[in-house]
């Protein structure tokens, strides 16, 4: 009987250590408007210490949320405008020789911040996009001989346009699989236009946001988010659904096996996981439930899954796919 106790205590302690998240929110909501889905993913991966992918449309403020979440959180923010004539050391810094003192100093790029926002990662080539893929996965950078920690908490987020393809360089799948979500952006519904409009044509300065935050709070709610307890038929539902896109047949889903390259590796099932703990923390819960893994399966799983020319040719999508295993695959 002591284990129910155990939940319910850690249950009050997220309820109050997770009062921040309201907090947050409405002051994010202040500037950005609509969109709630990207600002709850983006506080996903900020507190399940993941990267995110954005993929959407230019106009739909993915930079101004990014800009906004830093300011709310008092971290420090820095943006890339990725291009192809960029250079790993306008990434990461550069030694530059100092005549006077006839010495070389360190001269500290971008990816020194709290909030890095990697705007079209597509349009770099790949020595670039490995430069930020190895701070991303390693959390330290190495200029010289000299080897540099990020400061915590550190969260890239990459943006990528899914129209105008050309002279882009696709992502590989073993850099896309460092992030820990992927996030598609629609559009607004019409009535959230229309408050776009009406804030804009007011024709007064957008709205201050103030940190309601601090980084050492962030620090602090990521370890109770770990603590979020998770039961033994839910981790078995994880690695049901993450098998199932490596051997559908096994979970009487044949119809399937054509249309999937490769399935996701062992960072999904990790990923699902702690994507489900922040979301339970998130929702003020100090326990995963099913619909948790649910809610979070598309964006974790989503550019994990690798399609065939079949499928791409059947118009069949990751969507689709992780649509039918969420169906098939036992709920506890």
């Amino acid at each position: 009987m002591e284990q129910p106790l155990d939940i319910q205590a850690l249950n009050l302690q997220i309820q109050q250590e997770s009062a921040f998240v309201e907090r947050l929110l409405e002051e994010t909501g202040k500037v950005i408007i609509g969109q709630e889905k990207m600002m709850e993913r983006l506080l996903l991966g900020l507190l399940a210490r993941g990267h995110i992918l954005l993929e959407g449309l230019p106009g739909l403020a993915k930079t101004l949320a990014i800009n906004t979440l830093s300011k709310c959180v008092d971290g420090e923010f820095s943006r890339i405008q990725f291009t192809p004539d960029l250079l790993p050391a306008d990434i990461v810094g550069t030694l530059i020789y100092n005549p006077a003192k006839s010495e070389f100093t360190v001269r500290k790029g971008p990816i020194f911040a709290n909030f890095v926002l990697a705007d079209e990662i597509n349009r770099a080539p790949a020595k670039v996009q490995s430069a930020l893929l190895e701070a991303m996965q390693e959390r330290q950078v190495t200029i010289g001989n000299e080897t540099y920690k990020l400061e915590e908490p550190f969260l890239v987020l990459a943006t990528q346009n899914p129209i105008e393809q050309e002279g882009t360089y696709v992502l590989p799948e073993a850099q896309t699989d460092r992030f820990m979500l992927k996030v598609k952006i629609t559009y607004p519904t019409k009535e959230e236009e229309r408050r776009i409009i009406r804030l804009v044509m007011a024709g007064e300065k957008m709205p201050e946001v103030k940190p309601v935050v601090s980084t050492s709070d962030i620090i602090r709610a990521r370890k109770l988010v770990r603590s979020v307890y998770m039961d033994e038929k839910i981790e078995n539902y994880i690695t049901d659904i993450v098998f199932a896109t490596r051997y559908p047949e096994q979970h009487g889903l044949e119809k399937l096996k054509p249309l999937i390259n490769y399935g996701g590796s062992p960072r999904a099932s990790i990923n699902m996981a702690l994507a489900a703990k922040a979301y339970a923390f998130i929702q003020r819960r100090g326990y995963v439930t099913p619909e948790d893994i649910r809610e979070v399966c598309y964006d974790v799983l989503g550019h994990r899954i690798g399609l065939t020319f079949e499928a791409e040719a059947e118009n069949i999508t990751q969507e689709n796919i992780i649509k039918q295993i969420l169906d098939t695959v036992e709920v506890p």
